[in-house]
């Protein structure tokens, strides 16, 4: 005999960590409580869940919370259910393949939308479960299959925001590298902040900045100024350019702007940096 549970995260004492029996698939819609608390699942890295979420938990995947003290109760719905359940419908087994069979996140961030339609979803699943109803097995399955397709509409979107962030940061280093090696006088560097090079690649500045920054680990600024500081290191080691030269190349308007730009990564200033060579 199949399985199938609902519940209100609270009711009954129910948790975020129940029902992590191996035999069980789990469903949590977490709509309110914070601090964030974190998901320990498989090899990923932890997750951290600091705003509402959809998670999707693999019951042979190991996996587990933790939950800090809390000011604000934790709200939302879960349900579980084991394979016999899905099995039953193939087109339900093939999305659960899908969303269950892949190590990747099982947290999905709803926006304003998406989490008033799975909240409407989950709070009529739960008033269900109540009815006496001949067929409510199938019934559930109806509205499982809802939330399945949400949380495919949900990666794939996701899935589209990341190729167009890969797009963007490879765009951005592509830009970044032409510039270098300069060749002066001929070849100066036009594009020396985040804004300029934004505005190259027709994105917002700070579309720009979490791009790069989600991808590196680091600003769109310090990549810029990581490769200018190389590159004046190496012209004042290997050229004859004078300070003001480069100064000129590198796009400052004052030396003065240049001189305290290099020497705030140098420790020295340009002059007797050369000097020391």
């Amino acid at each position: 005999m199949s399985q199938f549970l609902v519940a209100a995260i609270g009711e009954n004492k129910c948790t975020l960590e129940s029902y992590n029996r191996r035999d069980f698939y789990k469903i949590s819609l977490v709509t309110t409580g914070w601090p964030p608390c974190q998901l320990y699942y498989g090899k990923l890295s932890p997750i951290e869940v600091d705003k509402p979420a959809l998670v999707l938990l693999n019951p042979l995947v190991p996996h587990s919370w933790v939950v800090p003290e809390r000011e604000i109760e934790t709200e939302g719905y879960f349900c579980v259910f084991d394979d016999k359940f899905i099995n039953s419908s193939a087109q339900l087994n093939g999305l659960a393949s899908q969303l269950f069979n892949e190590q990747s996140s099982p947290v999905y961030f709803p926006d304003n939308e998406e989490l008033e339609f799975l909240s409407v979803l989950f709070k009529r699943i739960r008033a269900d479960s109540d009815i006496q109803y001949d067929d409510k097995e199938n019934l559930f399955r109806s509205h499982l299959n809802l939330i399945f397709h949400e949380a495919l509409k949900m990666r794939n979107t996701k899935d589209r925001t990341d190729k167009g962030t890969s797009r963007i940061v490879a765009s951005f280093f592509g830009l970044l590298r032409k510039q270098f090696p300069v060749d002066l006088p001929l070849q100066t560097i036009k594009l020396k902040t985040a804004s300029d090079f934004a505005s190259c690649l027709s994105v917002h500045v700070n579309h720009l900045n979490t791009a790069v920054r989600k991808a590196t680990g680091k600003s769109t600024t310090t990549h810029i100024n990581e490769l200018l500081f190389a590159e004046a290191k190496s012209l004042l080691s290997y050229t004859n350019y004078s300070v003001a030269e480069i100064t000129f190349g590198f796009g400052f308007e004052y030396q003065s702007y240049f001189t305290r730009f290099f020497k705030k990564y140098a420790g020295t200033t340009p002059s007797d940096f050369r000097k020391k060579i």
